[in-house]
Protein backbone atom coordinates (compact mmCIF):
# COMPACT_ATOMS: atom_id res chain seq x y z
CA UNK A 1 0.00 0.00 0.00
CA UNK A 2 2.86 2.37 0.83
CA UNK A 3 4.28 1.83 -2.67
CA UNK A 4 1.13 3.34 -4.17
CA UNK A 5 1.36 6.51 -2.11
CA UNK A 6 3.06 9.22 -4.17
CA UNK A 7 5.71 11.12 -2.30
CA UNK A 8 4.54 14.59 -1.36
CA UNK A 9 6.37 17.43 -3.10
CA UNK A 10 7.18 20.37 -0.85
CA UNK A 11 7.32 23.76 -2.48
CA UNK A 12 7.24 27.40 -1.37
CA UNK A 13 4.17 29.53 -1.93
CA UNK A 14 3.38 32.96 -3.30
CA UNK A 15 3.82 35.58 -0.60
CA UNK A 16 6.45 33.60 1.30
CA UNK A 17 10.13 34.40 1.61
CA UNK A 18 12.21 32.65 -1.03
CA UNK A 19 14.07 29.69 0.54
CA UNK A 20 17.71 30.54 1.20
CA UNK A 21 20.64 28.61 -0.22
CA UNK A 22 24.30 28.92 -1.16
CA UNK A 23 25.45 27.45 -4.45
CA UNK A 24 28.23 27.15 -6.99
CA UNK A 25 27.35 28.61 -10.39
CA UNK A 26 28.93 29.30 -13.76
CA UNK A 27 29.45 32.88 -12.53
CA UNK A 28 30.93 32.00 -9.13
CA UNK A 29 29.41 31.31 -5.73
CA UNK A 30 26.08 32.92 -4.80
CA UNK A 31 24.15 33.41 -1.57
CA UNK A 32 20.50 33.44 -2.56
CA UNK A 33 18.45 35.58 -2.26
CA UNK A 34 20.68 37.85 -0.12
CA UNK A 35 22.99 38.65 -3.05
CA UNK A 36 20.02 39.96 -5.01
CA UNK A 37 18.49 42.28 -2.44
CA UNK A 38 17.07 45.36 -4.15
CA UNK A 39 16.51 43.59 -7.48
CA UNK A 40 13.78 41.43 -8.90
CA UNK A 41 14.97 37.93 -9.75
CA UNK A 42 13.65 35.21 -12.01
CA UNK A 43 14.91 31.87 -10.70
CA UNK A 44 14.19 29.12 -13.20
CA UNK A 45 15.03 25.46 -13.59
CA UNK A 46 15.58 23.28 -16.62
CA UNK A 47 15.72 19.46 -16.87
CA UNK A 48 19.21 18.88 -18.23
CA UNK A 49 22.18 20.30 -20.12
CA UNK A 50 22.71 19.35 -23.77
CA UNK A 51 18.98 18.97 -24.45
CA UNK A 52 17.28 20.80 -27.34
CA UNK A 53 14.31 22.44 -25.60
CA UNK A 54 16.55 23.72 -22.79
CA UNK A 55 19.04 25.01 -25.36
CA UNK A 56 16.33 27.00 -27.13
CA UNK A 57 15.22 28.44 -23.78
CA UNK A 58 18.68 29.46 -22.64
CA UNK A 59 19.40 31.15 -25.94
CA UNK A 60 16.13 33.08 -25.66
CA UNK A 61 16.69 34.11 -22.05
CA UNK A 62 20.29 35.15 -22.79
CA UNK A 63 19.13 37.23 -25.77
CA UNK A 64 16.59 38.97 -23.54
CA UNK A 65 18.87 39.45 -20.53
CA UNK A 66 19.45 43.16 -21.19
CA UNK A 67 15.71 43.69 -21.54
CA UNK A 68 15.08 42.10 -18.14
CA UNK A 69 18.00 44.04 -16.64
CA UNK A 70 16.40 47.29 -17.81
CA UNK A 71 13.45 46.35 -15.61
CA UNK A 72 15.83 45.71 -12.68
CA UNK A 73 15.41 41.96 -12.96
CA UNK A 74 18.25 39.43 -12.82
CA UNK A 75 18.17 35.87 -14.14
CA UNK A 76 19.37 32.77 -12.32
CA UNK A 77 19.15 29.31 -13.89
CA UNK A 78 19.39 25.84 -12.34
CA UNK A 79 19.66 22.22 -13.32
CA UNK A 80 20.77 19.11 -11.47
CA UNK A 81 23.84 18.77 -13.69
CA UNK A 82 27.38 19.56 -12.55
CA UNK A 83 29.41 22.72 -13.09
CA UNK A 84 31.67 21.31 -15.80
CA UNK A 85 28.68 20.03 -17.74
CA UNK A 86 27.16 23.52 -17.49
CA UNK A 87 30.34 25.16 -18.76
CA UNK A 88 30.71 22.75 -21.67
CA UNK A 89 27.04 23.16 -22.65
CA UNK A 90 27.13 26.97 -22.56
CA UNK A 91 30.33 26.96 -24.64
CA UNK A 92 28.61 24.70 -27.18
CA UNK A 93 25.64 27.06 -27.35
CA UNK A 94 27.92 30.02 -28.10
CA UNK A 95 30.14 28.24 -30.60
CA UNK A 96 27.80 25.94 -32.50
CA UNK A 97 24.06 26.57 -32.05
CA UNK A 98 21.91 28.85 -34.16
CA UNK A 99 18.19 29.14 -33.44
CA UNK A 100 15.60 31.59 -34.81
CA UNK A 101 18.31 33.93 -36.02
CA UNK A 102 20.16 33.83 -32.70
CA UNK A 103 23.78 32.72 -32.86
CA UNK A 104 27.03 33.30 -30.97
CA UNK A 105 24.82 33.63 -27.89
CA UNK A 106 26.76 33.96 -24.65
CA UNK A 107 24.90 33.05 -21.46
CA UNK A 108 26.19 35.50 -18.87
CA UNK A 109 23.73 34.93 -16.06
CA UNK A 110 24.58 32.28 -13.42
CA UNK A 111 23.61 28.66 -13.90
CA UNK A 112 23.49 26.78 -10.60
CA UNK A 113 25.15 23.41 -10.09
CA UNK A 114 22.65 21.28 -8.15
CA UNK A 115 23.83 17.67 -8.45
CA UNK A 116 22.59 16.94 -4.92
CA UNK A 117 19.15 18.35 -5.86
CA UNK A 118 19.18 20.32 -2.61
CA UNK A 119 17.99 23.57 -4.17
CA UNK A 120 15.59 21.85 -6.58
CA UNK A 121 13.90 20.07 -3.67
CA UNK A 122 13.64 23.28 -1.62
CA UNK A 123 11.74 24.87 -4.49
CA UNK A 124 9.65 21.82 -5.44
CA UNK A 125 11.31 21.61 -8.84
CA UNK A 126 11.52 17.80 -8.69
CA UNK A 127 8.06 16.49 -9.53
CA UNK A 128 8.06 12.68 -9.09
CA UNK A 129 5.12 12.22 -11.45
CA UNK A 130 7.21 13.81 -14.20
CA UNK A 131 10.74 12.70 -13.23
CA UNK A 132 12.68 11.74 -10.11
CA UNK A 133 16.01 12.76 -11.64
CA UNK A 134 15.28 15.96 -13.57
CA UNK A 135 13.83 19.32 -12.56
CA UNK A 136 10.70 20.47 -14.34
CA UNK A 137 10.62 23.91 -15.95
CA UNK A 138 9.82 25.97 -12.87
CA UNK A 139 9.84 29.79 -12.80
CA UNK A 140 9.89 31.86 -9.62
CA UNK A 141 9.50 35.65 -9.66
CA UNK A 142 11.10 37.04 -6.51
CA UNK A 143 10.78 40.71 -5.57
CA UNK A 144 13.49 43.05 -4.17
CA UNK A 145 12.50 42.05 -0.62
CA UNK A 146 13.09 38.36 -1.29
CA UNK A 147 9.38 37.49 -1.44
CA UNK A 148 7.99 35.05 -4.02
CA UNK A 149 5.43 36.87 -6.12
CA UNK A 150 4.62 34.47 -8.97
CA UNK A 151 5.22 30.77 -9.66
CA UNK A 152 4.83 29.15 -13.08
CA UNK A 153 5.49 25.46 -13.80
CA UNK A 154 5.88 23.71 -17.14
CA UNK A 155 6.46 20.00 -17.86
CA UNK A 156 9.66 18.67 -19.42
CA UNK A 157 8.25 18.65 -22.95
CA UNK A 158 6.92 22.23 -23.05
CA UNK A 159 9.19 25.17 -23.75
CA UNK A 160 8.32 28.42 -21.97
CA UNK A 161 6.79 31.56 -23.49
CA UNK A 162 9.39 34.24 -22.76
CA UNK A 163 7.25 37.13 -23.93
CA UNK A 164 4.79 36.10 -21.23
CA UNK A 165 7.53 35.93 -18.59
CA UNK A 166 8.53 39.50 -19.42
CA UNK A 167 4.89 40.63 -19.55
CA UNK A 168 4.27 39.10 -16.12
CA UNK A 169 7.26 40.95 -14.65
CA UNK A 170 6.10 44.32 -16.00
CA UNK A 171 2.54 43.65 -14.82
CA UNK A 172 3.73 42.75 -11.31
CA UNK A 173 5.78 45.93 -11.09
CA UNK A 174 2.92 48.03 -12.46
CA UNK A 175 0.52 46.62 -9.88
CA UNK A 176 2.98 47.54 -7.13
CA UNK A 177 3.82 51.02 -8.39
CA UNK A 178 0.26 52.16 -9.13
CA UNK A 179 -1.75 50.07 -6.62
CA UNK A 180 -3.87 48.54 -9.36
CA UNK A 181 -4.59 45.11 -10.83
CA UNK A 182 -4.02 44.10 -14.44
CA UNK A 183 -6.72 42.31 -16.47
CA UNK A 184 -6.34 39.37 -18.83
CA UNK A 185 -3.68 39.84 -21.50
CA UNK A 186 -2.73 43.27 -20.11
CA UNK A 187 0.18 45.12 -21.62
CA UNK A 188 1.53 48.63 -20.91
CA UNK A 189 -0.91 51.18 -22.33
CA UNK A 190 -3.99 49.05 -21.67
CA UNK A 191 -6.55 50.04 -19.04
CA UNK A 192 -5.97 48.73 -15.53
CA UNK A 193 -8.42 47.58 -12.88
CA UNK A 194 -8.91 49.32 -9.56
CA UNK A 195 -9.87 47.56 -6.35
CA UNK A 196 -13.59 46.76 -5.93
CA UNK A 197 -15.60 49.19 -3.84
CA UNK A 198 -15.28 48.51 -0.12
CA UNK A 199 -18.61 50.01 0.89
CA UNK A 200 -22.11 50.55 -0.46
CA UNK A 201 -21.47 54.28 -0.56
CA UNK A 202 -18.34 53.93 -2.69
CA UNK A 203 -20.12 51.48 -4.98
CA UNK A 204 -22.98 53.92 -5.50
CA UNK A 205 -20.59 56.82 -6.03
CA UNK A 206 -18.79 54.91 -8.74
CA UNK A 207 -21.98 53.91 -10.49
CA UNK A 208 -23.14 57.54 -10.38
CA UNK A 209 -19.94 58.55 -12.16
CA UNK A 210 -18.68 60.67 -9.26
CA UNK A 211 -15.16 59.21 -9.27
CA UNK A 212 -13.29 60.96 -12.03
CA UNK A 213 -11.28 58.92 -14.48
CA UNK A 214 -13.08 55.62 -13.85
CA UNK A 215 -15.11 53.59 -16.29
CA UNK A 216 -17.40 51.23 -14.38
CA UNK A 217 -19.18 48.33 -16.04
CA UNK A 218 -20.71 47.54 -12.65
CA UNK A 219 -19.90 48.49 -9.06
CA UNK A 220 -17.22 45.80 -8.78
CA UNK A 221 -15.67 46.17 -12.26
CA UNK A 222 -14.03 49.55 -12.76
CA UNK A 223 -11.09 50.39 -14.98
CA UNK A 224 -8.99 53.46 -15.60
CA UNK A 225 -6.50 54.51 -18.23
CA UNK A 226 -2.81 54.32 -17.45
CA UNK A 227 -0.48 55.90 -19.98
CA UNK A 228 2.10 53.54 -21.45
CA UNK A 229 4.97 56.01 -21.09
CA UNK A 230 4.01 56.64 -17.46
CA UNK A 231 4.08 52.90 -16.77
CA UNK A 232 7.43 52.29 -18.43
CA UNK A 233 9.00 55.30 -16.74
CA UNK A 234 8.04 53.85 -13.37
CA UNK A 235 8.82 50.17 -13.86
CA UNK A 236 12.02 50.29 -15.90
CA UNK A 237 15.28 50.82 -14.01
CA UNK A 238 13.46 50.36 -10.70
Amino acid sequence: MEENVQKQVSMPRIGEKAPEFKAVTTQGDINFPADYKGSWVILFSHPADFTPVCTSEFMTFASMEDKFAEANCKLVGLSVDGLYSHIAWLRTIKEKIEYKGMKNVEVKFPLIEDITMEVAKKYGMIQPGESNTKAVRAVFFIDPHGVIRTIIYYPLSLGRNFDELYRALIALKTADEFSVATPADWRPGDDVIISPAGSCGTAQSRMDGKEEGLECKDWFFCTKKLDKDQVLKKVLKK
